[in-house]
């Protein structure tokens, strides 16, 4: 390996440090002395940011060349209190990569003491290492290897001990810097290795011994703690088994609510096809699926009323006249239209419309059945998509709805308020084997309703040519204008 060094490569201690870092660099690794001048770079930097080992040492300020304008005053910031207080420091920056794309790192930051140069004097370096998070399945690789390296070892225990006893700590300080979990068990499938994610992740206290256990007694530790113990015992039992290579990414649930992935690997040995062992990577991926649960939920529910907005509907329109298809039987349709719901907007607010909507919208959703979904269109227009139903039974569901509605009473600024609803019914098949044709015929009809006096009901014309329209006193007509 070529180390780039601003000293004199005749200085033994320092050549000495650098090895020491050198070997078994998984990410990036760097040094520098007290001031932040950059004395050594691994070899792996240039795969991360394009940008040699050479061109980094002689560089004026390596934080200028690599790190992002928005991190550069923190990262300075830290590294320089690592050096004053000793105390290592951890925090995730953006690195520059020669092509001028960004790279997110996770960088760990400590006091390296540098024995003296004979005059007694010790001296203070600072380790950096770096992990590109943007690439954790390489990671994943690079750590399948040095967990082989540590089964080798452990094969050539005393050889190894008495030479490479350095290499050794080196590498479990690596491991157990590493956030993800790893455990690795021999072809008896005891515990041969271990890190401290590990640990964090499965619940056992820092000081726990597991090397020598058994699957089974290991097992019947965490089987408490597990959501459905069984059916993930299944799941390692169907690996193991099947002799899988590399075991597909497989999601399991903790008591607890925590979400965790696990992979594993056959490790082979020198003989080939003779594994020596197997190799599992668990991941906590807990905070990951919340966030893509939200997303979900955002890009899927009206931000007003929380109930499903006009993509769900017509994702959902899809795949209930899909499933309807295959199996022989009819999916209703309500559109429904709010009448007076404009005059209450311009003669008292935007929020007071807001008020009226989630009150409606409470009010609905206490009507709807279980299998029956109500969503948002936009502004003051609703769907409602009810699957294996009837003509009878949509009608007697407006009915519920518009009575519903039109029983709502507001009142702002002293004055009182109040809307009713114009709904069109269109069922699957008869109007339509299409999503866009029930749409239609949906409109149609509730543009019927409309024109019919509004606060009532209307079936499509090719279900039925009239219209029925709710009984109202004249104090909860609704304003005459538009809507």
């Amino acid at each position: 390996m070529i180390l780039w060094s601003r000293r004199a490569t005749s200085e033994d201690s320092e050549l000495r440090l650098l090895r020491q870092v050198a070997e078994g660099v998984n990410g990036i690794e760097a040094v520098f002395d007290r001031g932040l001048r950059l004395l050594w770079i691994s070899p792996s930097i240039a795969r991360v940011t394009g940008f040699t080992p050479q061109e980094c040492v002689e560089a004026d300020d390596l934080f200028t060349l690599l790190v992002h304008d928005s991190d550069r005053a923190h990262a300075r910031r830290m590294a320089a209190q690592v050096g004053s207080d000793g105390l290592a420091r951890d925090f995730e920056l953006r690195f520059c990569r020669r092509d001028g794309e960004v790279v997110w790192v996770a960088s760990h930051w400590r006091a390296v003491p540098v024995a003296g140069d004979g005059d007694g004097d010790g001296a203070v370096a600072l380790q950096l290492s770096a992990e590109e998070i943007q690439t954790r399945k390489e990671t994943e690789y690079k750590l399948l290897e040095t967990v082989t390296e540590l089964r080798r070892a452990q094969a050539l225990r005393e050889h190894y001990l008495v030479r490479s006893n350095d290499e050794r700590q080196r590498l479990s300080a690596l491991l157990n810097l590493i956030r993800l979990g790893i455990m690795f068990m021999d072809r008896d499938r005891r515990v041969l290795y271990y890190n401290r994610a590990m640990l964090q992740i499965w619940g056992y206290p820092p000081d726990a011994h597991l090397i020598g256990m058994r699957e089974s007694v290991l097992q019947s530790t965490v089987a408490p703690l597990l959501e459905d113990a069984q059916g993930y015992f299944a799941h390692i039992k169907e690996v193991l088994d099947a002799h899988q290579m590399v075991s597909a990414e497989y999601e399991f649930r903790f008591a607890d609510g925590r979400i965790v992935t696990d992979r594993s690997a056959v490790v082979e040995g020198a003989s080939a096809g003779l594994g020596i062992g197997r190799v599992w990577i668990y991941e906590d991926v807990t905070a990951e699926r919340r966030i893509s649960a939200q997303l979900i939920s955002m890009a899927e529910r009206d931000p007003l009323t929380n109930i499903f907005n006009r993509r769900r509907f017509h994702e959902e329109l899809e795949r209930t006249l899909a499933d309807a298809a295959r199996r022989g039987v009819e999916v209703g349709l309500l559109g429904i239209d709010l009448d007076g719901f404009k005059p209450v907007n311009d003669a008292f607010g935007h929020q007071a419309g807001d008020e009226v909507l989630i009150k409606l919208v409470d009010r609905v959703a206490s009507i709807v059945r279980r299998n029956e979904m109500f969503f948002r269109i936009g502004g003051d227009e609703f769907a409602v998509l009810v699957p294996d139903t009837r003509a009878s039974e949509l009608s007697e569901l407006a009915n519920r709805l518009c009575e519903a509605i039109a029983g709502l009473r507001f009142e702002f600024d002293g004055q009182p308020a109040s809307v009713t609803a114009s709904i069109g019914i269109a069922l699957y098949p008869e109007n339509g084997l299409e999503a866009q044709a029930l749409v239609a015929a949906a409109d149609e009809a509730m543009y019927c309703s409309k024109a019919g006096g509004r606060n009532c009901w209307t079936l499509s014309a090719r279900l039925a040519a009239e219209s029925v329209r709710m009984p109202v006193s004249s104090s909860d007509e609704p304003d005459s204008k538009e809507d």
